[in-house]
């Protein structure tokens, strides 16, 4: 070896340490790479995309593999740079080369291809994979041995290594994501995505008209007011029923009812021969779970009932979906009736309104853990049925009761949230 000049031998541990700024950088990429984008890219037919997808499903080989290569070259590295330094400067020459070759090793062939391998993952473990592919295959029984006893290590402390996981996101990582897409999904679309992945968190009585909202043909009334509903309802699909909801006979499709109308053959047997079967919807049933309901039982209306029973609301595939697209059947710019706004930027709200619905119509945070309407909020949170005139601070807004009627809040003023409370909130939130 005294022969080989040290210019050869300068170029033999360059290349050793590209190698190992290979190894190194190569490894962290392969580890760093979104496993969704490559999955996605694979089934597109990206060929580095399949090798890196094939090498990671056994990471403990690959693993093993680019280890095996890492340290060889690093040890070949060290050898050769005390051998030069021995060469040039006799023993001081060992120190030199050991501390030089430390200080190169920590920047060209660590630090930096790990953090370039990091930064850019794809750029970096494609072509990886390409080399790694046949690499594997050539020191498969070398790797073979060497997994053979690290795993062997891993079981005796209560690792199973066979057993990978492969974690599908939660909902709550999953809107992380639709988050953090910024550009790539515009805005609208976010929050429509949003919005689904919230439709397990909501269930169905926070959408449905309550009991007394119900408008529907009681066949007790007379003919002519029944026809007076069905011409000038502003419902195509209307519960059917005897005396009160309870006695529910079935939902009648005013289309359907129309043209015999026209004829005059309309009246209440073939009234009733034209009635659908109600559908009832339990309490408590999540939105989602409901949405599928709908598409299973081919149903754009039910009746949601509690546990005894009892009718407690009306539930219609679009207010399910506007839970998801926003107000679709009206200008939505435009607030609803029950929510009114003043001029000093407060809001005149009906105190049946959903919180839910409120909150999403003039971006108020009211918290939805516990009653669903503001009628019941404000009774919770006061303990008794307020007087008009009463004010009160709820979620740092300040509501003014203004009419009270049937032991309810019919009318309350709600003015801006407090910026003192807002920021407390936002603090103390998780």
């Amino acid at each position: 070896m005294a022969d080989i000049p040290l210019t050869a031998l300068f170029v033999v541990l360059v290349a050793l340490l590209a190698c190992s700024a290979f190894f190194s950088g190569s490894e962290t990429a392969l580890m760093a790479l979104n496993r969704y984008r490559m999955r996605h890219m694979a089934e597109s037919g990206h060929p580095g995309a399949r090798r890196a997808q094939r090498l990671l499903e056994k990471p403990d080989r690959l693993i093993g593999l680019i280890l095996l290569g890492n340290n060889f070259v690093n040890i070949l590295a060290t050898q050769l740079a005390t051998y030069l330094g021995y060469r040039i400067y006799g023993d001081v020459g060992i120190a030199i080369a050991t501390g030089l070759l430390t200080l190169t090793l920590l920047l060209f062939a660590e630090v930096t291809p790990k953090t370039l391998g990091a930064l850019h993952s794809e750029r970096f473990a494609y072509p990886a994979a390409r080399i790694y592919t046949p690499l594997l295959r050539l020191l498969y029984p070398l790797v073979w041995v060497i997994n053979l006893i690290a795993n062997g290590l891993l079981r005796a402390l209560g690792v199973r290594t066979r057993d990978i996981d492969h974690h599908a996101l939660s909902s709550d990582e999953l809107r992380s994501v639709v988050n953090e897409a910024g550009s790539l999904i515009p805005g609208k679309h976010q929050k429509m995505l949003i919005n689904i992945l919230d439709l397990e968190k909501a269930t169905v009585e926070d959408i449905m008209v309550p009991r007394h909202e119900i408008q529907g043909l009681d066949l007790e009334d007379d003919w002519d007011d029944i026809e007076q509903q069905l011409f000038m309802g502003s419902y195509t699909r209307m519960p059917v029923y005897h005396g009160n909801i309870d006695q529910i006979q079935g939902f009648i499709h005013v289309r359907n009812v129309l043209p015999l109308i026209y004829q005059g053959e309309l009246n209440r047997e073939t009234l009733r021969e034209n009635l659908r079967d109600a559908y009832f919807i339990p309490e408590g049933t999540a939105l989602n779970r409901q949405l599928l309901n709908f598409q299973r039982e081919r149903r754009r209306i039910g009746l949601v009932v509690d546990e005894y029973g009892d009718i407690q609301g009306l539930v219609t595939l679009e207010d399910l979906l506007e839970e998801i697209v926003g107000e679709f059947t009206t200008d939505p710019a435009a607030l609803s009736p029950d929510v009114m706004p003043q001029e000093d930027g407060s809001w005149v709200v009906d105190g049946g309104v959903h919180l839910r619905e409120l909150n999403r119509m003039i971006g108020a945070h009211f918290r939805l853990d516990g009653p669903r309407t503001l009628n019941g909020l404000i009774i919770e949170h006061l303990e008794t049925i307020p007087e008009a005139s009463t004010s009160v601070l709820i979620d740092g807004y300040p509501i003014e009761i203004v009419q009270v009627k049937n032991n309810a809040v019919k009318a309350a003023r709600i003015g801006r949230r407090l910026t003192s409370v807002a920021s407390i909130d936002r603090q103390s939130g998780p």
